[in-house]
């Protein structure tokens, strides 16, 4: 009997650390390498650096940069107009750390809204992005201060929930272990 109550506890407590290790372990979203702008909010027309932090490309491969948003045809990279079908703004080469130094992008004259830079390559054809914000000067709009779109949930309004299915599901296995020691015990008797 007092094996038997010894497995049925091993096996409880088993059960409660992978019920909450395995979600903690699930959830833990570590962000790669990313992107950035030097300003995340420009004015139509107006000139920003995107930046590619190390690690992110193949030092020395070509990086395409691409921009998107409303009016985003008529962006340049470096001052340079490209193809109006495309939306792609060029190249450049990855340095030896495999970021992007810099790169100066203008927004178009009539550019409004969110537009969003993305730089690809092929050792990593999903890239990364950054996003920036076109604001007239006299609009007296108040950008956000997110350089970064909210993904996910939120792990703080979970962790009731977490908690609290902990609990019961302690309780179920409390309330397992006690019917399985009663039932040995009234079995030997």
């Amino acid at each position: 009997m007092k094996r038997t109550f010894t497995k049925a506890a091993a096996v409880a407590a088993i059960v409660a650390g992978a019920m909450f290790a395995v979600p903690t372990a699930a959830s833990a979203y570590t962000p790669g390498p990313g992107a950035g702008v030097s300003d995340s909010t420009v004015a139509p027309g107006g000139t920003f650096t995107f930046l590619v932090e190390a690690g992110v490309f193949a030092p020395g491969e070509t990086v395409s940069i691409s921009i998107t948003g409303e009016n985003a045809s008529g962006a340049s990279l470096a001052f340079v107009k490209f193809a109006v079908e495309t939306q792609a703004l060029g190249t450049t080469t990855a340095n030896a750390e495999g970021g992007v130094d810099g790169a100066q992008i203008t927004l178009p004259a009539n550019a409004t809204g969110t537009y969003t830079v993305t730089a690809t390559s092929a050792s990593n054809p999903v890239g990364t992005s950054a996003t920036v914000t076109a604001v007239a000067g006299d609009s007296g709009e108040t950008p956000g201060d997110d350089d970064l779109a909210t993904t996910g949930a939120d792990s703080e309004a979970l962790l009731a929930l977490w908690v609290g299915g902990g609990a019961l599901l302690l309780a179920g296995g409390g309330i397992a272990v006690a019917s399985a020691v009663r039932r040995n015990k009234q079995n030997a008797a």
